[in-house]
């Protein structure tokens, strides 16, 4: 699929939070950590707005030119770091204060994360709703792996729905094995994909 790649800046920022929002408004993980629908749609970008601005300070996302959809990759490199800022805290401040949720999430993904291996970890990808379906995300994500493979690097990211694993599954990812339960909720799969070639 030819489509036109460009990486996101600062400038960036607002349409970034504002695509993962939409795409992400239904999501099972959203709809656990924000029950209500009418609450989700006043705060979910907020609590999304956390990942970008994570990812534009240590990580980059990829953006197609017609904004139709982004992705966040983080480079993850092996061992166990001490991070210098507490993002499920933020995740929770900055979103929702009196919703333990938009931390707790953020705290059962950080306890899963590979730490064995430097790796690419796809934070999380967005296609705008009125474009799923046409292989944005897949034409968005498959440079990434490519390039990956010709670094000698893995990659890594969670399922968030039953939905999207298989796609992650054509891309090379395998599920390590157990799945995050969240509390009362949906499942999520973490899936590592090795080096290939």
């Amino acid at each position: 699929m030819g489509v036109e790649i460009r990486q996101a800046g600062p400038a960036d920022r607002d349409a970034v939070a504002k695509l993962l929002d939409e795409a992400f408004q239904n999501d099972p993980v959203s709809s656990w950590v924000f029950p209500d629908p009418a609450h989700r749609r006043a705060v979910h970008g907020r609590f999304l707005g956390v990942f970008v601005d994570v990812t534009l300070e240590g990580g980059r996302i990829d953006m197609l030119a017609d904004g139709s959809a982004a992705a966040l990759w983080l480079r993850v490199p092996a061992g166990v770091h001490e991070e210098e800022v507490d993002v499920p805290a933020l995740m929770r401040e900055t979103a929702d204060p009196d919703n333990e949720r938009c931390e707790l999430v953020g705290r059962l993904m950080g306890e899963i994360h590979p730490t064995h291996e430097e790796h690419e970890y796809l934070l999380m990808i967005a296609v705008d709703p009125a474009r799923q379906g046409e292989g944005l995300g897949t034409a968005l994500i498959q440079p990434v792996l490519d390039r990956c493979d010709r670094e000698g690097v893995a990659a890594y990211l969670e399922a968030s729905s039953e939905r999207s694993r298989p796609l992650y599954e054509r891309l090379g990812f395998e599920f390590t094995g157990t799945p995050v339960r969240l509390p009362e909720g949906p499942l999520m799969w973490p899936m590592w994909r090795k080096v290939r070639g």
